[in-house]
This record gives C-alpha cells, structure tokens and sequence, in this order.
C-alpha cells in the first residue's frame, strides 16, 4: 500500500497539526481489559521510511514490539538532549527529515468473537500513532506515554485474518511538548493487544475508597448497539464478599433511576467495618470486582480492581495521608532499561521497586510522563506514594508554548488522559500537570479540569508555584521547586508566611559522584516544621550498553554482558554523543542513583540510613535510646543485632530486642556489653533486619545500620598487633622517600578527577586554570638531623606558590611522615589537600578501621558504619559512567595493603582521614571518557588526605555547602608507614 494522500490520515499530516490530538480514538478508561485479551506483541513486519508520506517499499525487515526501533538495528540511533530540541524547527513546525517507522502483521481475529465489540489497544508510541486494518483508516494518536484505544468492530471478521499496520511518526508538533531530559527514541514502547467486550460494556470504573472504610463505586456503560436496554445493572463484591442490593451495598442510577440513551451511570456505596487501610508502610489491597449484568442478570462485562482506603488532604501546610504528616522520601524515574530503552517489563519494574524499598525510599515521581501501568500496580502493592506527571515538558520554546492556545487541547487532554487511566490507584497520592513548561493558561486549564474532576487528591506543578511558593491562586497545591538552596527553604518555612507543603519535585541531582549534603538537608527537613522532602534526581543512570566495534546499541540480546556496573570488554555504557549525534547533553543523561544495570551506587546506602526506621537518638551510661521512626507501623516487622568495634580490631555480637514502639515513640534499652577498659575508640551498630519475608525483601534483609560511638579515640593505633619486618627507609637527594614497597614516593596532591559536578559546577575549570591538574615540584631544601629529615619544596600555581614541607622520622618498621601545606589566599576552594603515593603491584587486599564498607566523602559519609572493613582493591572504586573521582573513604584511622601471604604495608594516621586505593591516577581518570580505555595499574595510587573538598550537587543544584569547601592557610597531617 502506497502512501496515498487521499487516505484520511495522511491527509490531515497529523504530525504538524497541533489542533489534532486523535482521530478515531477512544476515550480513556479505568476498566482493567488485559483479562482475555489478544496479545500481539512479538515481531513485526517493519520498515524506517524517511518521512511520514513516502511509499513503502517491497522490502520489509522485522522488528520487535513493544520496542523502540532506534535500539534494533535501524540507522536512526539514540540521541541524548536535555533542553535543546534535536531539530530547529519552532513549534509546532517539524523537521523535513522525519523517520516513520511502519509495521505490519496479519491477526487472526478469533470466531467466538463474532456480535461483540472488538477493539484494538496500543500501550504507547511515539510520537504520533496511524492505525490502519486492510487498508481501511482507522484512527490516529498522540500522547507518547498512554495507551489508544480503536473500535475495530465494523472493519475486521471474527474467524477472519485482518492486516493491522501501525505507523509511528518520530517527529511531530507533539515532540515540542515531550522535550523531557532523556533519550530521543522512535518506536511502539508498550504491549499492543486486541480485546472483544459484549456490547453492552463498562465504559469507565471510578473508585474511591476512603480511610474511614466508605467505599464509593461509579461506573459508566455504553452499548455499541445505540441506546442502552432495559434493566441493566451493576453488581461487585470485594475480596469475595457480594456487593449486591441486598447486602450492605446499594444499588442505584444516578437522577433517579435515569438511563440516557448513549450512556448509563450506577453507583455501589459501601462502609466496610474495620477496615484495613492503605499506606506506603502497610499497603493494605483489597480485591473488588465490578460486573455489568444484562435485563436477565447474565454478564456482560467484569473489570477487577485492587483497592486501597485511605486520604490524602493538605491541612494547612501539611501533606496527610490518612490524617498522618509523612515524609516523602522520593525518587524521580523514567522507564528506563539499557538493552531496551523506553520498553520495559513487569519484572524490570518490580526490580526497580523492590530495590527503592529496600533503600528506604517511599515515593516515586514519574518523571516525566506517565509510566508503565504495571509500575502503578506494582507501587500499590509494595507500598509507594506516587506523583504522577502527565506527558507535558517544552523546555525549549517553554515560554511560547504556555499560553500558545493551539497547544490547549494537548494540554488538557494529557492531564486529563493521565487523571483518567490512573485515579483508581492508591498509591497515587498527587497528580502533576507537567515539567518545565514555564507557567501560563494552559496548565490553568488543565489544573481547572483535574480539580473538577477528582478533588481527592492535590494538584502540584514546579512551574506554578516557583513564582511565589506562598501563592494559594496558581495552578500548584504544593510549593514544589527544583534544587532550591536549602537555606532558602528553612527560611521560608520559618517565615510564617507559608501556606502550603514545601515538597520539592528535585533536589539532589545523582551525577556521577555527587549526592553531598543529603544527610544536611533530611537533618534540617525532619527538624523544620513546613518540610517534608523531596525526590531525588534521579533513579537511573541511563546509560545504554554499546558495542565498541561498530559504536551501535546491543539491544535485547546484551543479558549478561555487564555486571556490577561494568560492561564487558568490548562494549561500555553509552552516553550523549557516542551514537554520532552533531546535538547532544553528553554524560547528563548519567544521573541517577543506580548504575545502568540497577547496579546501586554509594548514594543509596546514605539514603538507608537517612530514612532508617529504627534509629539510635542518644546513649547514656545506663542505656541506648531507640526511636521509631515511621509513620504508621511498630517495630514488630524487625530483627536486630549488636555489633560493638573495637580500634583494636575486636568485634562483639549480641541479639537485640526490639522495643514494643508506636510511630514516633522512643524507649532505652540497656547496653549489650560490658564496655571493655583498654581497646581504644568503640562504635556499637544496631544492625536491622526484616523478621519475616516481605513482599519486598526476604527475611534477614539489611534495612538499617544505625550507630554511635560509645568512647572517643585515645592514642591512635600503631598497629604493634602487626608483624613489622625491618626494611631499611630512605630520603633521597631530591628529598623523595625510597621504600621498597612503594614505586612512587608520597607528594602533594591538590588535584582530583574533576567529577561531574566539578565540572558542569565551574570548579574544575577554575582548578586547571590555577594549573593545579599539573603541579611542578621544585625542591627547596633538604635538611638532615640525625635520622630526621625535613624536606621543602614548593609547586607554583598560577596564582602563588604552594608550601609543603615533609618530616621524615624512621620508627620501628618503618617512617613517620609529618606535613604542612600552605595555601595562599588565592587559592580558596580547592579539590583536596594531602599525599599521594604508589606501591609496587601485588597488594590487592585493603583492610580499614572507620565508615565503610561503601565508598564515602565529607559530605556524603552517613551510609557508612565506622567498623572493620576488607575489600580487594579493585572493588574500592565505584565505576561512574564517566570517569571522575571515585573509590574515597572517608575519616579512615589505619589501613592495610597485603598481599596473600600478608605482606605490605601499613598506615596509621594522625586522625580519621579521607583516603583513597584504586588502580587509577587522576590524570588516567580525566584523560578518558569511558571506562573501556582505562588501562589499570599494576600497583596501588593511594591517596591520604588532610582535607578533602565535599561533592555537592553543582551539575545541576546546589554546590556543597561552606563547611566541606577546602580553605587556604595552613594544612598539616601526619602519618606512619610501616612494612608487614
């Protein structure tokens, strides 16, 4: 079939008309259709036309649905952009060159369908959708991230096959409000089935079951015949309790028994006695199936709900579920996988959410669009408050597009297409008309329409409330703003003119290395009354897994080419540019809190402990202080265990008793142990544990590590636990320390990998305009004292000279080394300040008394428990997407380097310090930008550092704060090398 410009669709050239938003499609519905269902996801005839109206050829490959055709072969590859369109085209215009993707498959339409109504659904595709059957036009779709719906019924023949041809265009006037920060793909992304219904059907199932255990059922129904017959009704019942008129239900038609001709409306009410009610901590579901019986009381239609009670209300300005203040402790997402892009499973999805759970989140913003319906099922039952954003963002004409009334329809529809699909989740808790769309008449419509239609739930939109957070007549019920300097938002909350929930849509921005302060901010949200969190940027890292050879994505045949975040060799994780894009945002797209593969990166055991729902709030001589810290359950769900570590290397276990403690109580427990009279610094860690399975987590999962110190450091340890063997040390003429274990000597370091947030934050530049990337030593003087010997030396940057002055003093075993740095004033705010050395290959073992066993930094360190750790080196560093600075320990007292047989080498520090071992020289980090053109060290780069820059959140929000920035002056630390 060619393209014919008489055929209807083609016709309208939907893709540059932005009053046309469908053609042909049906309206959005609640009913639950996969029961019975036809699927037709599989391959697919397929091919990738230049433009919407060129002829297909006789050539045809195949493609597989749901896919996007950008990650399964095609020329047309992946593009990354954040704000910038890939085309300058202004909307609603779009590029000449439009990829349309066309497939085709025959469907065997089953004879018992024959007198019912059959209808075509395709989960979603972008960004505009043709459907045509044998030829015949059928309807159009746009809305990237929902379902259409097509009445099938007069075009194809029961018992019959029928052609069913699917074009997607890439690029329409919709592509400039779909602008959201991710890959640009082209495709069908979600399941494509056909379903047949009695003609006289449900048309829409609107439930709302509240905390108070009254139950309200509306349901809509149609007949395809044309006026609906005499007698119909409506029956249900709820996990298998009959909801009939003669049980506690009744039955009724809205106006007084009133059945229009084209469309009915009952209603079941109910009260349900003691009823078990829903929240993120106990999801409590219910089981309630609706059923549209005939004039004879014979079916002719069932949809099956999970339901849960409870409220949602803003009093003042707290957010309630279930009259209860709750804290949201949220994650932005995308549907995401790095094999098949914008298509996921149901177990890509339960593994997404099992994860976020067992990491103490409790919400999810889905950013920004409406995701998968399999993640709203998925967030009832595991327990998520859900922000559900409609499938708006014009971050690049933003400004025009709010008011630009052409764009009306598409703005109201896909809010209220979104309102529709998804209201009957509880686990919805506030709906969001869109992102980064400036603010103007067209989110004021659509808001209009949400708050008519649903007022159970709260509207939000960042791009409302940013103009004044105190505004109580825009389009947002909640002050929702993106990476709002924390103390902006203490201040406000404390300003007594605030009105509604401070909850902010983004707030800590996970690229690469990054996430610093978020202990700072949940320590000032849970004690500022008005904040009540946020979510993070973001879930993923989306990075997608490519081949090296050929630059091409992997697609679905990549299982098992990658593994703890690293990619197999031959392949890596591809970012904005690596597909040939001329536009691109680069490693942007690499923000999230995992890796690609789900990996999880260090960020997400700080947010454990932030969210721990058993913490310790105080020790005393007679006793610990335990506090419950959810809003809804008792501590009966948990296991504990204590754990106290000795400096000395002794570790103590106890079972733990929990206290009977409601939500928000506190209760001492007495100390496990006797605390021991010598043994230097002892921490004791409450190790957490789920008592039971989960539907989240068997029994024995991790779920906290809270911890406190229960006597400070004495001496620090000179490890004489350890055999130290008697090699000689040195200091040669250029004052550099010769040891036989080391294969370049300790020197100053100012410098590390830049990482994302150094650089998209100015620091990084800054730094390598002071040259400090690439320090010269030049010696000043080598003074010997006996066995002491006293170095200077001094590295000229290009705003003064660095001071650094190195005392070596031999000591049993080894050489003690004292240093100062002295930074002018000029150079205020460097990376880091401390020694940096290299040992001979072989010692691949790193044991550490401190916060580990996760990577840590100044102001990211609360998801580490100070213990006794070992880790092979080459696990110490964390694979960012980007190479940058990784692998850091923070506030460590003395380590170890061995070998298998044990030996190495030992260090003492002068106090807890930020160190660092991975295989990498930060010049090898910054000279590459992927991790397959690392080439290891054979030997250790070790780090020690007297100070250490925090990492903030710079790529995109706010730097670290004041107190983790390296100053100038004078900076001294010492330290003790020792051979085993």
């Amino acid at each position: 079939m060619n393209r014919d410009p008489l055929d209807p669709l083609i016709a309208l050239r939907p893709w540059e008309a932005p009053e046309v938003t469908s053609w042909g499609r049906l309206p959005m519905n609640a009913v639950d259709r996969r029961s019975g269902s036809l699927p037709l996801d599989g391959d697919w005839r397929f091919q990738l036309l230049p433009v919407p109206d060129a002829p297909v050829g006789g050539s045809w490959s195949s493609a597989h649905v749901p896919g996007v055709w950008t990650m399964q072969g095609t020329d047309d590859l992946p593009q990354y952009l954040n704000v910038r369109m890939p085309f300058a085209e202004f909307p609603p215009s779009t590029p000449a060159e439009n990829p349309t993707g066309v497939y085709e498959r025959e469907v065997a339409v089953p004879a018992d369908w024959a007198g019912r109504r059959i209808v075509l659904q395709i989960g979603a595709a972008e960004s505009v959708l043709l459907v045509h059957v044998d030829g015949r036009p059928v309807g159009i779709s746009k809305d990237s991230h929902l379902a259409a719906e097509f009445d099938l019924t007069g075009v194809v023949t029961p018992g019959a096959r029928s052609t069913v041809r699917l074009t997607v265009v890439k690029w329409s006037d919709a592509s400039h409000i779909e602008d959201q920060d991710q890959w640009w793909h082209g495709g069908i992304t979600r399941s494509v089935l056909l379903y047949a219904t009695d003609p006289l059907h449900l048309t829409d199932v609107t439930v709302r079951a509240a905390y108070s255990g009254e139950l309200r059922v509306d349901c809509r129904v149609r007949d395809a015949g044309g006026a609906l017959p005499e007698g119909w009704y409506v029956s249900g019942d709820l996990d298998g309790l009959p909801l009939t008129q003669d049980t506690e239900f009744d039955r009724l038609n809205t106006e007084d028994d009133r059945v229009s001709d084209f469309l009915g409306e009952a209603r079941m009410l109910a009260t349900v006695p003691e009823v078990r009610t829903w929240n993120a901590e106990t999801p409590e579901l219910y089981g309630l199936t609706v059923r549209l019986h005939r004039a004879d009381g014979t079916v002719a239609d069932t949809s099956y709900h999970r339901i849960g009670f409870r409220d949602v209300e803003i009093v003042g300005r707290d957010l309630l579920v279930n009259g209860e203040r709750v804290y949201i402790r949220g994650v932005n997402r995308h549907d995401f996988h790095p094999l098949t892009g914008r298509t996921v499973s149901y177990d890509d999805m339960r593994a997404d959410l099992v994860l976020l759970k067992r990491f103490g989140f409790n919400a999810i913003r889905t950013a920004h669009y409406p995701n998968d319906p399999g993640l709203y099922d998925l967030a009832d039952e595991l327990g998520f408050y859900v922000v559900d954003e409609a499938d708006i963002e014009s971050h690049d004409h933003a400004h025009e597009i709010a008011d630009d009334p052409r764009y009306l329809n598409a703005f109201v529809d896909r809010v209220a297409r979104m309102v529709l699909r998804d209201k009957n989740h509880p686990s919805v808790i506030i709906w969001s008309l869109g992102n980064e769309s400036d603010y103007g008449a067209n989110h004021d419509a659509a808001a209009g329409w949400v708050r008519r239609h649903d007022p159970t739930r709260p509207v939000q939109y960042e791009g409302a409330a940013k103009l004044d957070w105190s505004a109580a007549d825009d389009a947002s019920d909640i002050a929702c703003p993106m990476y709002a300097p924390l103390e902006d938002c203490v201040a406000h909350a404390l300003s007594g003119e605030q009105t509604k929930p401070l909850i902010q849509c983004e707030y800590s921005h996970a690229m690469g290395n990054s996430n610093g302060t978020l202990a700072d901010h949940w320590a000032a949200i849970e004690s500022t009354p008005g904040l009540q969190g946020g979510f993070i940027w973001e879930f993923w890292d989306h990075g997608i897994l490519q081949r090296v050879s050929d630059g091409r994505p992997v697609g679905r045949g990549g299982a098992g080419l990658y593994d703890n975040g690293v990619a197999a060799p031959g392949y890596r994780w591809a970012y904005g540019g690596d597909f040939g894009e001329r536009l691109h945002d680069g490693a942007f797209i690499a923000d999230g809190v995992v890796l690609p593969d789900r990996t999880p990166k260090p960020v997400m055991y700080e947010h454990r402990e932030i969210a721990a729902p058993v913490r310790i709030e105080a020790y005393r001589h007679e006793g610990i202080v335990l506090g419950n810290h959810q809003h809804f359950r008792g501590l009966d769900w948990l296991s504990g265990e204590w754990e106290l570590s000795l400096a000395d290397g002794r570790v103590l276990t106890a079972p733990a008793e929990l206290p009977d403690l409601r939500p928000g109580q506190t209760a001492a427990v007495p100390l496990p142990f006797a605390l021991p009279v010598d043994g230097g610094e002892a921490w004791l860690t409450l190790r957490i544990t789920t008592a039971r399975d989960e539907a989240w987590a068997p029994a024995g999962t991790v779920v906290c590590l809270p911890q406190v110190r229960l006597r400070e450091a004495g001496v620090p340890p000179e490890g004489s636990a350890n055999r130290f063997s008697s090699a000689l040390v040195d200091v040669d003429a250029d004052g550099l320390l010769v040891h036989p274990l080391l294969t370049a000597a300790p020197a100053l370091s100012l410098w590390r990998a830049p990482t994302d947030n150094d650089e998209l934050g100015g620091m990084a530049p800054r730094w390598r305009s002071w040259g400090l990337d690439a320090l010269v030593r030049k010696v000043v003087d080598v003074r010997r004292d006996g066995d002491r010997v006293t170095v200077l030396a001094e590295y000229a940057a290009e705003v003064g000279v660095v001071r650094h002055v190195q005392v070596f003093t031999p000591v049993e075993g080894g050489v003690r080394i004292e240093e100062s740095a002295e930074l002018p004033d000029a150079l205020a705010d460097v990376a880091r300040v401390g020694s940096v050395f290299e040992t001979v290959p072989g010692l691949d073992l790193m044991e550490w008394y401190g916060p580990g066993p996760w990577e840590s930094y100044p102001d990211r360190s609360g998801g580490a428990p100070v213990g006794h750790h070992s880790v092979p080196v080459d696990e110490l560093f964390t694979p960012y997407l980007r190479p940058q600075e990784s692998g850091g320990r923070n506030g460590v007292r003395h380590f170890r380097l061995t070998a298998p047989d044990a030996t190495g080498l030992a260090v003492a520090l002068d106090e807890p310090r930020q160190v660092s071992v991975t295989r990498y020289r930060a010049a090898d980090l910054s000279a590459v930008a992927h991790h397959d053109q690392l080439v290891p060290r054979p030997g250790c780069v070790v780090h020690i550092d007297a100070a250490h820059r925090g990492l903030g959140t710079a790529s995109c929000g706010p730097d670290t704060f004041p107190s983790y920035l390296v100053a100038p002056g004078v900076h001294r630390w010492s330290w003790a090398l020792r051979a085993l």
